[in-house]
Protein backbone atom coordinates (compact mmCIF):
# COMPACT_ATOMS: atom_id res chain seq x y z
CA UNK A 1 0.00 0.00 0.00
CA UNK A 2 1.09 3.46 -0.73
CA UNK A 3 1.67 5.92 1.69
CA UNK A 4 0.66 9.65 1.19
CA UNK A 5 3.23 11.24 3.26
CA UNK A 6 6.69 10.30 2.26
CA UNK A 7 9.53 10.94 4.86
CA UNK A 8 13.25 10.05 3.31
CA UNK A 9 14.77 7.33 4.97
CA UNK A 10 17.20 9.71 6.47
CA UNK A 11 14.91 11.88 8.35
CA UNK A 12 13.22 8.97 9.38
CA UNK A 13 16.68 7.71 10.91
CA UNK A 14 17.42 10.64 11.97
CA UNK A 15 14.31 11.41 13.76
CA UNK A 16 14.42 7.65 15.67
CA UNK A 17 17.84 7.82 16.16
CA UNK A 18 17.24 11.02 18.18
CA UNK A 19 14.90 9.87 20.20
CA UNK A 20 16.95 6.60 21.31
CA UNK A 21 19.61 9.41 22.55
CA UNK A 22 16.45 11.17 24.26
CA UNK A 23 16.07 8.17 26.04
CA UNK A 24 19.14 8.11 28.15
CA UNK A 25 19.99 11.31 27.50
CA UNK A 26 23.79 11.01 29.82
CA UNK A 27 24.93 8.10 28.30
CA UNK A 28 27.02 7.79 25.09
CA UNK A 29 25.64 5.75 22.21
CA UNK A 30 27.84 3.98 19.76
CA UNK A 31 27.22 4.23 16.11
CA UNK A 32 26.80 0.41 16.24
CA UNK A 33 24.19 0.57 19.31
CA UNK A 34 21.78 2.99 17.74
CA UNK A 35 21.95 1.22 14.56
CA UNK A 36 21.34 -2.46 15.81
CA UNK A 37 18.52 -0.77 17.48
CA UNK A 38 17.39 0.75 14.63
CA UNK A 39 17.84 -2.04 11.99
CA UNK A 40 19.54 0.23 10.09
CA UNK A 41 22.84 1.00 8.55
CA UNK A 42 25.89 2.29 10.89
CA UNK A 43 27.31 3.53 7.76
CA UNK A 44 23.78 5.63 6.73
CA UNK A 45 22.92 6.44 10.60
CA UNK A 46 26.77 7.97 10.69
CA UNK A 47 26.00 10.18 7.69
CA UNK A 48 22.56 11.24 9.15
CA UNK A 49 24.05 11.96 13.02
CA UNK A 50 26.96 13.62 11.31
CA UNK A 51 23.86 16.31 9.63
CA UNK A 52 22.73 16.19 13.04
CA UNK A 53 26.06 17.49 14.53
CA UNK A 54 27.10 19.82 12.33
CA UNK A 55 23.60 22.02 13.96
CA UNK A 56 24.67 21.32 17.13
CA UNK A 57 21.49 18.42 17.61
CA UNK A 58 24.34 15.65 18.40
CA UNK A 59 27.25 15.87 20.20
CA UNK A 60 29.74 13.81 19.07
CA UNK A 61 32.43 12.11 20.27
CA UNK A 62 35.60 10.10 18.55
CA UNK A 63 37.45 6.59 19.49
CA UNK A 64 37.12 3.40 21.17
CA UNK A 65 34.79 5.51 24.37
CA UNK A 66 32.89 7.78 21.79
CA UNK A 67 29.78 8.31 20.69
CA UNK A 68 26.63 10.17 20.27
CA UNK A 69 25.17 12.59 23.10
CA UNK A 70 22.42 14.38 22.55
CA UNK A 71 23.20 18.25 21.92
CA UNK A 72 20.84 20.37 23.90
CA UNK A 73 17.88 19.12 26.48
CA UNK A 74 15.09 16.97 24.80
CA UNK A 75 12.64 19.56 25.34
CA UNK A 76 14.26 22.04 23.88
CA UNK A 77 14.54 19.86 20.48
CA UNK A 78 11.49 20.14 17.97
CA UNK A 79 10.96 17.29 15.46
CA UNK A 80 10.70 19.87 12.41
CA UNK A 81 14.35 21.12 14.03
CA UNK A 82 15.38 17.14 12.83
CA UNK A 83 13.87 16.74 9.84
CA UNK A 84 14.91 20.30 8.83
CA UNK A 85 18.95 19.35 9.84
CA UNK A 86 18.63 16.41 7.61
CA UNK A 87 15.91 17.75 4.97
CA UNK A 88 16.54 21.59 4.61
CA UNK A 89 13.48 24.22 4.87
CA UNK A 90 10.27 22.47 4.66
CA UNK A 91 8.57 23.82 1.46
CA UNK A 92 4.85 24.08 1.37
CA UNK A 93 3.78 22.80 -1.52
CA UNK A 94 -0.08 22.72 -2.69
CA UNK A 95 -0.21 20.47 -6.16
CA UNK A 96 1.35 16.94 -6.20
CA UNK A 97 2.52 17.77 -9.94
CA UNK A 98 5.76 20.04 -10.53
CA UNK A 99 3.76 22.18 -12.42
CA UNK A 100 0.12 22.93 -11.44
CA UNK A 101 -2.31 21.56 -14.44
CA UNK A 102 -5.88 21.89 -13.12
CA UNK A 103 -7.83 24.66 -14.68
CA UNK A 104 -8.95 27.95 -12.83
CA UNK A 105 -6.49 27.48 -10.11
CA UNK A 106 -9.22 24.21 -8.63
CA UNK A 107 -7.01 21.72 -7.89
CA UNK A 108 -8.79 17.98 -7.72
CA UNK A 109 -7.34 17.62 -4.22
CA UNK A 110 -9.30 21.38 -3.25
CA UNK A 111 -7.51 22.62 -0.43
CA UNK A 112 -6.45 19.32 1.11
CA UNK A 113 -2.88 19.58 -0.35
CA UNK A 114 -2.51 22.61 1.48
CA UNK A 115 -4.08 21.38 4.91
CA UNK A 116 -1.92 18.11 5.07
CA UNK A 117 1.32 19.95 4.63
CA UNK A 118 0.35 23.16 6.89
CA UNK A 119 -0.89 20.00 9.43
CA UNK A 120 2.58 17.77 9.23
CA UNK A 121 4.55 21.14 9.28
CA UNK A 122 3.02 22.10 12.65
CA UNK A 123 2.71 19.00 14.37
CA UNK A 124 6.86 18.20 13.61
CA UNK A 125 6.94 22.42 15.01
CA UNK A 126 4.84 21.68 18.28
CA UNK A 127 6.29 18.45 19.16
CA UNK A 128 9.28 17.89 21.17
CA UNK A 129 11.64 15.29 21.14
CA UNK A 130 10.75 14.87 25.13
CA UNK A 131 7.20 14.27 24.74
CA UNK A 132 8.68 10.94 22.40
CA UNK A 133 9.24 7.53 23.66
CA UNK A 134 10.69 4.62 21.35
CA UNK A 135 8.64 1.70 20.92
Amino acid sequence: MSNIIKISEAASLGLHAMLVLAQEPKKMFSGNEISKRLHASEAHLARVLGQLAKVGLVHSTRGPHGGYLLGKPADEISLLDIYQAIEGPLVEINCLLAKPVCKNGQCVFGGLIHNINHQVAEHLANTKLSSQQVS
